[in-house]
């Protein structure tokens, strides 16, 4: 009995103390919990859960995507730049997902046909379109994009931002993916043991294609947001993104091992991560502090959630 009561709290210690934090918050700054506030809560950490959910994919299955940032940045760019030149904001959308695609694909053959550590690679990919992003802009913002392309990031739909609505629908359909499909399940697989994921006849190598192109599209799709909602695309957009994204896996419970962990999980990592530069925000504290706390969060939720498994 005590033993299935102290599971039941296991898994549901970030659920906890993600309300736990709102209470606390809530007490010492009324500001928080009024409506005008809350929103805007679920606006900011709608691009960091987008990221969040696609990075879920890939630490599921034991890897990491540290060029999220940067594949954000050009898909950004590129889509304010199609948008500039021909007005047409379905396109300017449709090229910063293919590109999100082809980059994460980009990273996923190199890692799984290549055998080559993701963490390299992608800290590789993170420099290489980093860099491709300021020579596309030429290392300025672009900017001038139109109303109709700013509504994706500013635009409300009843009383729910449009980055907020994006979020929820990319956030069920992964956990349908996750949970109800051939995929999931392998996925699931693969993190657990690669090894016996290849012998029981999974194709290993495309799982993990699969899964940075995955990865790809939600940073592609984070980056048209961004992109959106500013009015410009600036070549240092998405900086330190992959951090926070990290973050809310690993908060979330995804073990960093792989397989063990849900989209569930991440997006209430997110939602910590959110609410707790929120509610700093609210007290005055300086960024340099607020850097501290978020460290301490995040170590704190890795050692709670290795204590857990003993």
């Amino acid at each position: 009995m005590k033993s299935s009561a102290k599971k039941n709290l296991s898994k549901y210690k970030s659920l906890i103390g993600f309300f736990a934090l709102c209470i606390i918050i809530s007490i010492i700054t009324p500001r928080f919990l009024t409506l005008a506030n809350i929103t805007n809560v679920l606006t900011q950490i709608s691009v960091n859960a987008i990221i969040a959910v696609g990075m879920t994919f890939v630490i599921l299955t034991g890897g990491i995507d540290l060029s999220v940032g940067s594949i954000l940045a050009i898909s950004g760019a590129v889509a304010a730049s199609i948008v500039k030149t021909t007005g047409s904001v379905p396109l300017a959308v449709l090229a910063a997902l293919i590109i999100g695609i082809i980059i994460g694909l980009f990273n996923g053959v190199i890692i799984s046909k290549g055998k080559v550590q993701a963490f390299i690679v992608t800290l590789a990919s993170m420099t290489v379109f980093r860099g491709i992003t300021y020579v596309f802009t030429n290392g300025t913002p672009i900017s001038g994009l139109g109303t109709a392309f700013g509504s994706i990031g500013n635009k409300k739909l009843g009383f729910l931002p449009v980055p907020v609505i994006i979020t929820l629908v990319i956030v069920l359909i992964a956990y349908y993916v996750l949970s109800q499909t051939r995929f999931g399940r392998y996925l699931y697989a693969l993190g657990g043991n690669e090894d016996s994921a290849r012998l029981s006849g999974i194709n290993t190598d495309k799982i993990s294609m699969m899964v940075y192109a995955v990865s790809g599209v939600a940073a592609a799709i984070s980056g048209v947001i961004v992109t959106s909602r500013i009015g410009s695309a600036s070549p240092n957009a998405g900086s330190g993104f992959e951090l926070d994204a990290i973050a809310a896996v690993v908060i979330g419970g995804t073990s960093l091992s792989g397989g063990e962990g849900s989209v569930v999980g991440t997006i209430i990592g997110a939602l910590i991560i959110g609410v707790l530069n929120n509610g700093l925000n609210l007290m005055n504290v300086s960024p340099f502090y607020q850097s501290i706390v978020k460290g301490i969060v995040i170590l704190a939720a890795v050692l709670i959630d290795k204590k857990g498994k003993k």
